[in-house]
């Protein structure tokens, strides 16, 4: 199984939107990752608000460091992107912080 690359999505509430655009530019700029919009509503299967780092496997190790010790209290959900979506959003996962229960009837067919 080849593994493209990572998403570590951010999970915030009304209240920590500022805290998860200082924590999501702060580690964006720091390991040089892509950085999302910021959404401000549940979207695809993520039942909170968020936004998508996507991390190059070379850096997976020092950026999910970085983000066990500094995430505050902004909880990140993190998959493997290996094209088997349904997958990727159950069996090849991590949380840092609180975990919860994803949207993925849109990936079963």
């Amino acid at each position: 199984m080849d593994i493209e690359n990572y998403h570590a999505h951010l999970y915030y509430t009304a209240d920590q939107l500022t805290k998860a655009k200082e924590l999501g530019h702060y580690v964006a700029t720091k390991f040089d990752l892509q950085l999302g919009r910021f959404h401000e509503r549940p979207v695809g299967p993520h039942p909170s608000w968020s936004c998508q780092l996507t991390i190059e496997p070379e850096k997976f190790g020092e950026v999910v460091q970085y983000l066990l010790v500094e995430h505050g209290d902004i909880d990140v959900f993190i998959h493997a992107n290996t094209g088997r979506d349904l997958e990727d959003h159950t069996r090849h996962v991590m949380w840092i912080g609180k975990s919860y229960e994803l949207k993925t009837s849109m990936f079963e067919f």
